[in-house]
């Protein structure tokens, strides 16, 4: 039966540490997610939500964007999955009373786990100015307190609006309807923090900024390269991809700083056997340094170049010759630069062996369809962007794009943070897109680029920005340098959070505050039309439907794309000749705007009708048209960098632990690392500890080092002799995030650098 939330925050001094594991799922997954389930939502209603995950007459999971092939299993679920629908689906509930017995410092002195274990918000809250505790409001009351402050703004771009990217596409695309017609592009998302630089070298390589790949090419691929990612904590649903792959014949080869149980051997929950043996994945483990992953494919460029010089014959097969003529630009040039990549330096950078790259270049070389995937191990760092078009040059240079079985794939991270992009949330639209807004709707959008995050953080720190309107997510805890960005928040008039769960922004705020709750993934959405679905995109491109099937948290919940439309009508009043109340009412008006909109959604409201949704269209992966401003795909030619770290510093990587999907934490155990019992853990090789003077088991603050000399110090972390990379540690975020500088960011996406942060021990 579901249990109640905790009444104070666990103790975390003394967390529990054995050997890690070497195999993910099993046995262990399903215990643990039952557990999960039943604590949250009690057994009934566990059956009743979970086989409705992921199914074509069910909803979306609220976690990853993993795609799900046509055929579904009874139980289209992963163990953090399930962990995702129990906290939404939780029967807990926060109420009016609860906030009326916990004042706000009180909050901002709890958890992030306390916090999200409280249950779902169960009515709109408004926190006065110089009021300690929030109260409860009606809804027509906070939108005037919205409408007050917006419109007392000396202009729009005092305002932010931030989406997470769990909103649907309907939600967003209204979200940023209103937000052009309002007059700003201050659209920041946490695609920002993520894969911007994936998006930012794509369009300049191939020139459309999402994966080419689908679920079928991973199963045909020769060759999947995963780097800087760890599946079986962040898309554990991926590992079945990986092992239908395997058992077609391909290899894989891990790119990462730690090894990680998931991608040593998966033990499929599906099935009795996998559960039992389970599938070995790697075939190459290449344990890289941090970010010295751009050097290691530049090298691999260069001896596929090679290879094709000395072959015997013309060509004899190592370059795409006919691809490379025909569809891309700039080989020479990349070609030379390439030819200067040097064996010493790329060992220094990677920390790999010549054995193993050679190793690796065999496998490159052998493979006739080649995927690379990765994640926030290759999009966090300085040179992220360089990295990543440098992955897409060993793709062309085989010709490894448009074909079948072959490509770049990013694997996002939430399950509709793509869809959002694809709906125009972004602080830098294309003018094709503003066109097409402006002419369907009789609007004149601004053309100025807006906000990013970070540049939303540093507006509020200097008086530019305002007010912060978040359509859900938790700002405060995912964004980096915490002093700096809750100095920043606390500056702000008016933070606005819509939410389904408390979290640590609802403890940070601006001068007012209000928290709107709103319906979750697995809540019936019923408006005056009728039931309505939302639509999402994964990580694919694959745009389906979403229908939850549990009665609402609260009768006092409205949905996303109501918030936004109600929003819009009291912010901008008769003045607004768009049909908010219509889109309210029946979210097939908001499908038939975008489809007249947005490319690739024609004839939207049939084709999301279909059970198994619908591909939108990408022209490098269909027909290797590629829309760059060469009309090619495009081979870069960076020059090649690496975290450089002082003697007696390590280079520190922020990840999440197993119990954990973004900043919400599920449970204080990462079970694959054998760590239980807490999260204030540094994970350090032994070799650089015993150089350190850094005992296992002892206690160590982190203080990041930055070229703004400022101190910025994470207390108190347990020391945890761990087999990383050697100059390489790594300890879990949120609580890291305060040692990530604000202005420590990726060339030209302006990602924050969460996976390089020089820090120094000191005694705790």
């Amino acid at each position: 039966m579901a249990t109640k939330p905790p009444t104070g925050d666990p103790v975390q001094d003394a967390p529990h540490v054995t050997p890690p594991q070497h195999a993910a799922a099993g046995l262990p997954a399903i215990a643990h997610t039952l557990k999960i389930a039943n604590e949250q939502m009690g057994l009934a209603r566990t059956a009743r939500t979970l086989l409705k995950v992921n199914q074509k007459d069910g909803f979306d999971c609220p976690g990853c964007a993993w795609p799900e092939g046509d055929k579904r299993h009874t139980a289209e679920f992963c163990e953090n999955g399930a962990k995702a629908v129990a906290e939404e689906a939780t029967l807990r509930r926060v109420t009016p009373d609860f906030f009326a017995a916990h004042p706000v410092p009180e909050l901002a002195a709890r958890s992030g786990y306390w916090l999200g274990q409280q249950g779902r918000i169960t009515q709109p809250m408004y926190l006065p100015e110089g009021a300690d505790r929030y109260e409860p409001v009606s809804w027509k009351k906070a939108f005037a307190i919205i409408a007050e402050e917006l419109r007392a703004l000396s202009s729009p771009d005092e305002a932010l609006f931030y989406t997470s990217g769990r909103t649907s596409n309907e939600a967003a695309f209204l979200f940023q309807l209103f937000a052009r017609e309002f007059g700003t592009n201050n659209l920041p998302d946490c695609s920002n923090m993520c894969h911007e630089s994936s998006g930012s070298a794509l369009s300049e390589t191939i020139g459309i900024g999402k994966g080419s790949v689908s679920l079928e090419d991973l199963h045909r691929a020769d060759l999947i390269i995963v780097a800087g990612q760890n599946p079986g904590t962040n898309h554990p649903r991926m590992l079945s991809a990986l092992e239908k792959a395997k058992e077609a014949g391909a290899k894989i080869i891990s790119v990462n700083p730690l090894p990680e149980a998931g991608m040593e051997r998966f033990k499929n929950p599906q099935t009795p056997l996998g559960m039992l043996k389970g599938t070995a994945l790697n075939d190459l483990f290449l344990q890289i340094r941090i970010g010295g992953d751009q050097a290691l494919f530049r090298l691999l460029n260069k001896l596929v170049i090679e290879a094709s010089e000395s072959a015997s014959g013309a060509g004899d097969g190592a370059l795409d010759e006919d691809f490379i003529r025909k569809h891309t630009h700039g080989y020479e040039a990349f070609a030379a630069a390439a030819k200067g990549a040097d064996w010493d330096e790329t060992l220094t950078a990677t920390g790999l062996t010549r054995p193993e790259i050679e190793r690796a270049l065999a496998m490159v070389l052998a493979s006739k369809r080649t995927i690379i995937c990765w994640a926030m191990g290759l999009t966090q760092h300085k040179h992220s962007v360089a990295t990543i078009r440098e992955v897409v040059n060993l793709l062309l240079l085989r010709g490894n794009i448009g074909r079948p079985g072959a490509g770049v794939c990013p694997v996002r991270g939430h399950s509709n943070v793509q869809g959002d992009r694809t709906m125009g949330i972004f602080e830098r639209p294309a003018p094709a897109f503003l066109d097409a807004l402006d002419k369907e709707f009789g609007i004149t959008s601004p053309r100025a680029h807006g906000y990013d995050v970070v540049r939303s953080i540093e507006a509020l720190r200097d008086g530019r920005a305002k007010v912060l309107f978040a359509m859900g997510g938790n700002f405060v805890g995912a964004t980096p340098d915490t002093e700096v960005t809750e100095a920043a928040i606390r500056r702000a008039s008016l933070t606005v959070h819509v939410s389904t769960k408390l979290n640590r922004s609802h403890a940070v705020t601006g001068r007012r505050a209000l928290i709107l709750p709103t319906l979750g993934r697995t809540d019936k959405d019923v408006q005056k039309s009728g039931r309505q679905f939302v639509t999402v995109e994964d990580s694919m491109g694959m745009v389906h439907a979403s229908r939850g099937n549990l009665a609402p948290a609260s009768p006092h919940l409205l949905s996303e794309p109501a918030i936004v439309a109600r929003m819009a009508r009291a912010v901008l009043g008769t003045a607004s000749r768009t049909p908010w109340e219509e889109f309210e009412n029946d979210y097939a008006a908001i499908r038939d705007r975008i489809a007249r909109v947005v490319p690739g959604f024609e004839d939207f409201n049939a084709r999301a009708a279909r059970p198994e949704g619908f591909r939108l269209p990408h022209g490098p992966r269909d027909e290797r048209r590629f829309p760059t401003r060469t009309g090619k795909a495009n081979f870069t030619a960076a020059p090649v960098e690496y975290p450089k770290v002082p003697a007696g510093r390590l280079l520190l990587q922020t990840l999440r632990s197993h119990d954990q999907y973004n900043t919400t934490i599920y449970g204080l155990d990462d079970r694959y690392r054998g760590i239980t019992g807490g999260r204030r853990i540094v994970m350090v090789n032994p070799q650089d500890a015993a150089e350190l003077g850094l005992a296992d088991g002892s206690y160590t603050d982190l203080v990041g080092e930055w070229k703004d000399g400022v101190e910025r110090r994470a207390p108190g972390f347990r020391v945890v002799h761990y087999p990383t990379a050697r100059g390489c540690a790594a300890a879990y975020y949120p609580e890291t995030n305060v040692l990530v500088p604000l202005d420590s960011t990726a060339d030209t996406s302006n990602t924050p650098a969460s996976k390089s942060v020089v820090v120094r021990f000191e005694p705790a």
